[in-house]
């Protein structure tokens, strides 16, 4: 649920500018993520534990 201005949600208040600066945050805030997952795994065969998991799991 979004919070509530009388009848309206707050996301209806919103501009149009307002709408599309958080757009264009919330995809730079993704692609950071995907990036460091993508790092993480580099190299990494499919499939297979990396040193690093197999170490932790002992």
């Amino acid at each position: 649920m979004t919070n509530r201005i009388g009848n309206k949600d707050v996301a209806q208040q919103r501009s149009k500018a307002e709408k599309a600066r958080i757009k264009r945050v919330n995809k730079e805030a993704e692609a950071v993520k995907q990036a460091a997952a993508r790092a993480k795994y580099h190299k990494e065969v499919k499939g297979r534990i990396s040193a690093a998991q197999a170490a932790q799991a002992f």
